[in-house]
């Protein structure tokens, strides 16, 4: 019998090992507290550090969809979407939420350092932080689209509410996301030097500023695609239940769910197979 296997015996465990995912998961649950405090004070700290503080949570997506708006609304011309103004800015602001868990997540164990070496609690608790702070940055963002939308000549109507499972959905996509972004950066460092150009290619590749249908209609294989992409999906249903003259096809929930619940089910178990790793190699 192995010093280990003897030492288990009598119920002692070897620090730092990996519990089953269930009881990884268990543990996690167990410290929902801490992850929703940790993300409110580091929102609140992010937003101290400006005079303006939480008035920038709205004023760079804001400055964002008029800039794009105004450059890819003269480059289009007549291939301007209905209701332009409305379809970038519900764009911009969800795309929002994507990048910055996308690229805080990713950061999330290698920028902790300190707390993942000295304290021991299951590493998943902090990228899980990170979206659920981008989450409560979400919130006065979406109240502010909608205001938007309103001064932009859109009528209210009861499928704005619809808005909230979607964001549900959108949140549990950008968590797996987060997710394997945090992994991978502990093992390449350099990974988050490539993150911005990643960014950037799904914002021109997901439909944030223009309509697939009108730009790509000379290449069907390319608008079939789009069926297929989970943001630009997203962004086609947020459209649909906001503005006055969008549609889209109702097997977009099967896509933005499939593809949430599979890249969250991947990220879960990818981090976990590396919960050892983490705070050794960062």
């Amino acid at each position: 019998m192995t010093v280990a296997e003897e030492a288990e015996k009598y119920g002692l465990h070897r620090v730092g090992a990996r519990p089953s995912l269930v009881d990884y998961l268990k543990q996690t649950w167990s410290r929902r507290e801490f992850i929703y405090e940790l993300a409110k004070a580091r929102l609140q700290s992010q937003n101290e550090r400006n005079r303006l503080g939480m008035v920038w949570v709205v004023l760079k997506p804001t400055f964002n969809a008029l800039m794009y708006g105004f450059i890819f609304g003269i480059l289009q011309g007549g291939n301007r979407p209905a209701d332009f103004p409305v379809f970038v800015v519900i764009g911009v602001f969800l795309f929002e939420f994507f990048t910055t868990s996308m690229n805080g997540g990713a950061k999330s164990i290698t920028g902790n350092t300190a707390l993942v070496q000295s304290l021991a609690f299951p590493r998943l608790s902090l990228p899980v932080a990170q979206v659920t702070q981008n989450f409560l940055t979400l919130v006065p963002m979406l109240g502010v689209m909608f205001i938007y939308a309103l001064i932009l000549g859109t009528a209210p109507k009861w499928t704005w509410f619809v808005i909230i499972p979607l964001v549900l959905l959108f949140s549990i996509f950008n968590m797996g996301v987060a997710l394997i972004c945090a992994r991978i950066t502990v093992h390449i460092r350099d990974f988050t030097n490539i993150l911005p150009l990643i960014g950037r290619v799904l914002f021109y590749t997901s439909g944030v500023l223009f309509s697939v249908d009108r730009i790509l209609n000379k290449w069907p294989w390319m608008v079939t695609a789009f069926d297929y992409h989970p943001l630009y999906q997203a962004l086609q249903i947020a459209r649909a239940m906001i503005m006055d003259n969008a549609v889209y096809e109702p097997r977009a929930w099967f896509v933005v769910g499939i593809w949430a619940i599979a890249t969250l089910a991947f990220g879960l178990v990818y981090f976990w197979k590396a919960e050892e790793r983490y705070g050794r190699e960062n």
